[in-house]
């Protein structure tokens, strides 16, 4: 018959633990180790879903803080069209003061115009040629602006519609 073999002391001077207990020991590990992975789990998807709901809101409401500019605007021309006796210099002095609003919205938007001047080196990066013509200026100059252009920062969103000055023939 064997004789059952002695576990060494630990060095705190207790017997050293069974298997059982090892294995009780690793496997209480492995839960905790398990329910930590599962959480950050549900941690990361949960961030997940905020960082998607956050793009959906500002996709959504991006436009608020101009779209907020513009109401008053909306107003003074909703008044102007109610106004029955308003004489022609009221109602341009109105149109003056709602151009001034739109322009105050356009500003905190960060939209400005692109306006070239005439004689203007062509910039085919925020112009538009719409025609060329025979003109006193340097060719490849602006003329003519039909349409002024906007742009939003450094973004053109519509470019100036521009007469240039081409070389005369002789």
């Amino acid at each position: 018959m064997s004789e059952p073999i002695e576990q060494p002391e630990a060095e705190t001077g207790q017997p050293a633990k069974s298997l059982e207990e090892l294995l009780a020991d690793a496997e209480a590990k492995l839960q905790d180790q398990r329910d930590a992975w599962l959480r950050a789990l549900a941690d990361a998807e949960n961030a997940r879903k905020r960082a998607q709901t956050d793009i959906s809101n500002a996709h959504k409401y991006g436009v608020e803080r101009i779209a907020e500019s513009l109401v008053p605007v909306m107003d003074s021309l909703q008044a102007a069209l109610c106004a029955d006796a308003a004489d022609p210099a009221t109602l341009r002095s109105g149109v003056e003061l709602t151009v001034k609003q739109l322009q105050s919205a356009f500003d905190k938007a960060g939209l400005s115009e692109i306006n070239p001047a005439p004689g203007e080196k062509f910039d085919p990066n925020l112009q538009q040629a719409m025609a060329a013509v025979e003109a006193e200026a340097d060719p490849n100059t602006v003329v003519a602006v039909m349409q002024k252009g906007f742009r939003l920062h450094d973004r053109v969103i519509r470019p100036a519609l521009v007469t240039v000055a081409k070389a005369r023939s002789q």
